[in-house]
This record gives structure tokens, sequence and C-alpha cells, in this order.
């Protein structure tokens, strides 16, 4: 059985808490038209990791730094020229993230790319465990204390502004516990897939549900389950855990959408 072996227990560990926030945060992104904002975090990482490695401080620190950056950067772009968000975002994304495969290219290192890429679910060490438990708890806490603010501000940012809340703080914390989600993500399921988990969750329950906090359950519930039983399956299908979890989501947002589109057809006149 799988959970007589130690690596899958460490797996499933941690595959749970880089789900529960992401599950958390997946219905804003959604909500917000955010999608492609992730997309650029995780991708844009890259530079910040190689960096942190060459003058030896912690690999979350310069990634969740390089993460800002990117945000920011797309942020003031934005506000300061004539192109759409959308594509100030593809280009900042993609000239942080092939900046990073230069440096990478560049150095000599112990790190392997594909892990950076990819993760390493199954060589996690339990430092990388407690690293992204905290992470989780911030994250957690952010979004359960602030729930119902940040929804009000991924839905009309006006109004939200003209009852006097600080639109500015939501925005940018929001930005930041984006970019902490996706560092806590890195070690268990890299850059590259670490966009599916923080989307797909948050997409099947817009699917399934017509309330805010029943969106807020599903998404976290679908994130939890599929975490663990991808990497459950894992096991059997000798695959790597991090792709069976994305599988796993997108078998469940195909039949999300199927039952929905089933409802609408049963409903109409």
């Amino acid at each position: 059985m799988p959970l007589q072996f130690p690596f899958m227990q460490q797996a499933l560990i941690i595959a749970v808490l880089v789900a529960l926030p992401m599950g958390m945060i997946s219905p804003f992104l959604v909500l917000k038209g955010w999608s492609l904002m992730g997309d650029a975090i995780s991708h844009a990482v890259l530079p910040g990791v190689v960096i942190a490695y060459v003058i030896g401080i912690p690999l979350a620190i310069g990634a969740f730094t390089a993460g800002m950056i990117c945000a920011l950067a797309t942020g003031f772009l934005k506000e300061n020229s004539r192109v759409k968000e959308d594509t100030v975002m593809g280009v900042v994304f993609s000239g942080m993230f092939g900046l990073g495969i230069v440096l990478f290219s560049m150095i000599e290192t112990e790190l392997h790319l594909d892990h950076i890429l990819f993760g390493d679910m199954l060589g996690v060490t339990w430092g990388d465990i407690a690293e992204t438990g905290l992470i989780a708890l911030v994250a957690i806490a952010f979004v359960g204390l602030l729930r119902r603010d940040l929804l009000l501000h991924a839905f009309d940012a006006q109004h939200a502004r003209a009852i006097g809340l600080p639109v500015r703080f939501y925005h940018y914390g929001l930005l930041a516990v984006l970019s902490l989600t996706i560092v806590g993500a890195l070690t268990a399921v890299g850059i590259i897939l670490a966009i599916a988990l923080l989307i797909a969750p948050g997409a099947i329950a817009f699917l399934l549900t017509r309330r805010f906090d029943a969106m807020l359950a599903v998404s976290i519930a679908v994130a939890v389950v599929c975490a663990f039983a991808g990497v459950y399956l894992s096991f059997f299908l000798n695959s790597a855990p991090a792709p069976t979890i994305v599988v796993l989501m997108s078998l469940v947002f195909v039949a999300a959408f199927a039952r929905s589109r089933f409802r609408t057809v049963a409903t109409a006149p």
C-alpha cells in the first residue's frame, strides 16, 4: 500500500497543503479574470529562484520577489500605456521566464530544471513541508478573514472604493498571496503545473454552484480531493504525481461542464 512508504506520506501531506490555499484563491482568480495573472507569476518566478541560488538565500524569497516584480511591472505598464493588461502580462512573464532560462544555462548548479518546472513531489523533505505549511497558513488566514471584502473587490472594485474599502490593499494583497501560494507549490508541482491547480478548482466550482460560499467550498473540496487522489493513483499508475493531479482535475472539469450543459438543456423551455 502507498501509505507504507515515507516518501508517499510526505507527498500526500504536501499535496494537501498546496491544494488548500489554491482551492481558496482559485474562485477569486476566476471571478476577477486573473487566470493569466496566475500563469504570468508562476512563470516569472524562475529568475528569482536562480538568483536566490547564486547569492545563497532561500529559494522561496527569490521566487516571491520575482513574482511580485512581475505583478507590479504588469500594473505599472497597464496604467502608463495603451496596451491591454493581457498583452502586458504576456510580454512581462515571457520575458522573465526567458531571463530565468538564460540565467539557469549560464551557471553551474545542483538544481534540476525539470524539478523547478514540473516539481518533485516524491522528493520533498519535512523542511519543504514545513515551509509549504507556513505559506498555506498565511494564505488561508488572509483569504478566510477578508473573503467578503475580496469578493466585493473582485465583482465591483468601483463600488468597493466608493464605500471606503482599501481597494489598493486588497489588490496587491491578493497578488502577494497569489505569489506566496505559487512559491509554496514550487517544490511539489513546479512552475508549469501550478497554474492548473490555481484555476481548475475555481472553474469547476463556478460551473456547479450559484452562490459564492458554495463555490468556495466546492473549490477547496475539488482541490484537496484531486490532490490526494492524484498522488495516491500515481503510485499504482507509475506516473508523476503532479501531472496525475492535473489530469484528474481536467476530467472533473469535463464532467462538471457536461453536467452544467445537461442542466441548461433540461431547464430550457
